[in-house]
């Protein structure tokens, strides 16, 4: 069990994940939570990344730093999206490792299990085939760091643990539409098309592919489980197992914005994956911990903030 006043380093403090963990550890009473904006410490550079750590000695790190987009990003920028997270987590992972941190949380995505995995998708399926073509940098920079824990787990008997949540959400996301994932793009076009009065509002793809959302918040809970348990592998998928449908997250989204026109689904836009639904059970039963926050609730909260925020741009 990591103590209230033990060092936490959570690298990405200002984005969606980090944000939450950072709200969620100073809600239990942690009080020795450090982070850095890219701006004060560029993770990309390995020199700079050592002399933080050397200096700054954390007991524990939550890697929640990534270059992170929607389709459309990850697919115009493969390089850019595999250069540079293999730049931060390598470098944050072998500070880890040479400055002797007690616990790591290295965090991924669903992206890095097979395109045509084995429904729902268990942590076996790891590099038992393809990845969708969308987003394969991405993922293959994520599977890399996961057999780093591993290989330091192994090796050195190190507690180093490889969180793989499925597509998440809420406050302090990027709502940028050329980089956005579906949630906050969803809620951003359709507020824009509420304000200017359009008549409808356009979605990639068929609508068909089914997907699992996760409340940002909800695996900041996880992750708090995970400084207080010592897990008994290295990989542990966290979701909340429940699907819906892009069409239905579409016209959900549009509901809670109040947006009154149509939605017009573009045929000629890629699907990504049909269906990718995560098997959690290993993590709930080590831990006891289950996805609190409802669709519908978390998505109501998220755009509350959006709009106190002002961020339509």
């Amino acid at each position: 069990m990591i103590k209230k006043n033990s060092k936490i380093y959570i690298s990405g403090h200002n984005g969606l994940v980090g944000s939450s963990c950072l709200k969620v550890l100073k809600e239990e009473g942690y009080n020795n939570i450090i982070g850095k904006s890219s701006q004060e410490l560029d993770l990309t550079c390995h020199k700079r990344c050592n002399a933080f750590f050397k200096n700054e000695k954390p007991e524990v790190v939550i890697n929640a730093a990534a270059k992170v987009g929607g389709i459309l990003a990850n697919k115009e920028n493969q390089y850019e999206f595999l250069i540079k997270n293999l730049k931060i987590q390598n470098n944050i992972i072998e500070c880890a490792l040479k400055y002797d941190v007690k616990k790591f949380i290295f965090l991924g995505s669903s992206c890095v299990y097979p395109k045509k995995s084995k429904l729902p998708i268990k942590e076996t399926e790891l590099l038992k085939g393809d990845l969708e073509q969308t987003n394969r940098s991405y993922a293959l920079a994520k599977i890399t760091g996961i057999e780093l824990c591993k290989n330091i787990r192994d090796k050195y008997d190190k507690d180093f643990i490889s969180l793989m949540p499925c597509n998440l959400y809420g406050p302090n996301d990027n709502y940028d539409l050329t980089n956005s994932h579906v949630i906050p793009a969803l809620i951003s076009k359709f507020q824009f098309a509420k304000i200017k009065g359009k008549q409808s509002v356009e979605i990639w793809g068929s609508g068909k592919p089914l997907r699992e959302f996760m409340y940002a918040e909800d695996l900041a809970k996880a992750i708090l489980k995970t400084l207080n348990f010592k897990l008994k592998n290295s990989l542990y998928n966290v979701g909340t197992g429940k699907e819906i449908s892009i069409s239905d997250l579409a016209h959900l989204i549009k509901k809670i914005v109040g947006f009154k026109g149509k939605v017009v689904f573009n045929l000629k836009k890629p699907d990504g994956t049909f269906r990718k639904v995560m098997n959690s059970s290993k993590f709930i039963k080590e831990t006891g911990w289950n996805s609190e926050t409802k669709l519908k609730d978390g998505i109501s909260k998220t755009y509350k903030r959006f709009i106190k925020l002002k961020l339509i741009n």
